[in-house]
């Protein structure tokens, strides 16, 4: 062996200390790389696998890390341009609180992305959290929210699609069967039946009963429908009230659902079902909730969009007394590219409420408040809503960019409205409400 001199150790020393530095440097940097375990799985479990899992509309499956890993690429290019997680607000005007808020945080964007530009490496199986008991394709979405199956669930007559050919709307009327009268504390729509969800585009539910005089704001109501209730559509699970708020479901009443379905290259039996959770028997919530359709009827006369054209259309809405909003669901078709809501006050000042700049109809998601951020207005307010349409060549949904477009019900017709739930306050909880969040600023 040769002999180390003490000269030699001495010109060797700064090398080895680099050595050891080198080392603990890649050792610290391999501890802390981003990995599928500890930092993805995590945030896919959140906010992405509601929907990409078997059997539901997502269309791939995100669960592990093998089903992950080819597809990391195209989900760093939706999530750093944010169309994945599918909210569409812009997060930079109003209110940006909600109860349901699925969208990455800039920290969140940033972790995938610098995930997969480090090659989407897995890490320890070890730091995996524990997998999510989704519920079975049978169960219902929101009843674990309330610790129990609907109270009661009524079904649409089945409809069989055809494989090929138009749109089609299947209205049937089916009686609740109530013989008295409940207050709904929760609701729920879906399809069912094997491949229903594939060719459901929506389904709404309007509520059939004989109102009261003065026990009935009248929204819109459309003509052999009744009031508008719920619905299902791709983005929108179901609603959830308020304490001390619901909707009120009075014996002998019926409804009316307006199925629209399309075809997918085979022939496919749908049937929709709504789920209804009752508050207990004999309890009465101090507000009844009302659904407005905000916009419809000045849509449905005024909507005129051109050829090529990018169009703006308004609607103004009077608040008849002082409410609380609960939630903000913009609707339009293929065209349709933004639309805001604001309010105009009293004494001219207006709100931006919310904004949602980049709408994409392949979901319809409801943005539902927070009991501190849900917009409380005065009696006279007016609200505003903005509609943008695309019928040009840029849009590339758009099926004809020739065509002049008006209101209708198909998808390649056009709308606007947003559905919105309405609270009206009484006079001494307006002002409470108001008071307590000025103190809380």
């Amino acid at each position: 062996m040769t002999k180390t001199t003490r000269s030699q150790l001495t010109l060797m020393g700064p090398l080895i200390i680099a050595v050891l530095l080198t080392v603990a440097s890649t050792a610290y940097s391999q501890t802390n790389e981003l990995t599928y375990s500890r930092d993805i799985a995590p945030i896919l479990q959140q906010r992405c696998q509601t929907c990409h899992r078997p059997g539901e509309m997502g269309p791939m499956s995100l669960q592990t890390y093998e089903e992950v890993r080819p597809w990391a690429p195209v989900i760093k290019s939706k999530v750093v341009e944010r169309v994945m997680p599918p909210w569409h607000l812009d997060k930079t005007v109003g209110i940006q609180d909600f109860e349901n808020d699925i969208s990455l945080t800039d920290a969140e964007i940033e972790i995938i992305a610098n995930w997969v530009d480090a090659g989407a490496p897995q890490g320890n199986p070890e730091d995996l959290p524990t997998p999510i008991v989704w519920p079975s394709d049978g169960s219902w979405s929101m009843a674990k929210h309330y610790g129990r199956e609907p109270d009661l669930i009524i079904k649409s007559d089945p409809w069989t699609q055809s494989a090929s050919g138009q749109d089609q709307w299947w209205a049937p009327i089916v009686e609740t069967g109530l013989t008295e009268d409940r207050w709904i504390a929760g609701m729920e729509v879906r399809p069912t039946l094997e491949g229903g969800r594939r060719v459901t585009h929506h389904a709404l539910a309007y509520l059939q009963q004989d109102e009261e005089p003065g026990d009935f704001v009248a929204a819109v109501d459309v003509p052999g429908r009744g009031s508008y209730l719920t619905e299902f559509s791709v983005g929108k699970i179901g609603d959830v009230f308020r304490e001390n708020t619901g909707k009120l479901m009075k014996a002998g009443s019926q409804i009316a659902f307006d199925n629209h379905y399309h075809s997918v290259g085979e022939e496919i039996t749908a049937q929709t079902e709504l789920g209804i959770w009752f508050y207990p028997q004999g309890y009465v919530p101090k507000y009844r909730v009302y659904s407005i359709p905000l916009g419809v009827q000045q849509a449905m006369t005024t909507l005129d969009i051109p050829p090529g054209k990018v169009t703006t259309h308004h609607a103004y809405i009077p608040l008849i007394a002082q409410a609380r909003i609960e939630n903000y669901q913009p609707h339009m078709h293929i065209r349709g590219k933004a639309m805001s809501m604001e309010a105009i006050l009293p004494n001219g000042e207006v709100r931006m409420l919310s904004y949602v700049d980049h709408f994409d109809f392949n979901w319809h998601v409801n943005y539902v408040y927070t009991d501190e951020s849900a917009p409380v207005l005065p009696a006279g307010t007016v609200l505003h809503l903005t509609a943008w349409h695309d019928n040009s060549e840029a849009n590339r949904a758009n099926p004809d960019p020739t065509q002049w477009v008006g209101w209708g019900q198909r998808s390649f017709d056009e709308m606007y409205h947003a559905h919105v739930n309405m609270t009206y306050l009484t006079d001494e909880d307006y002002a409470q409400i108001i008071a307590e969040r000025g103190a809380r600023k």
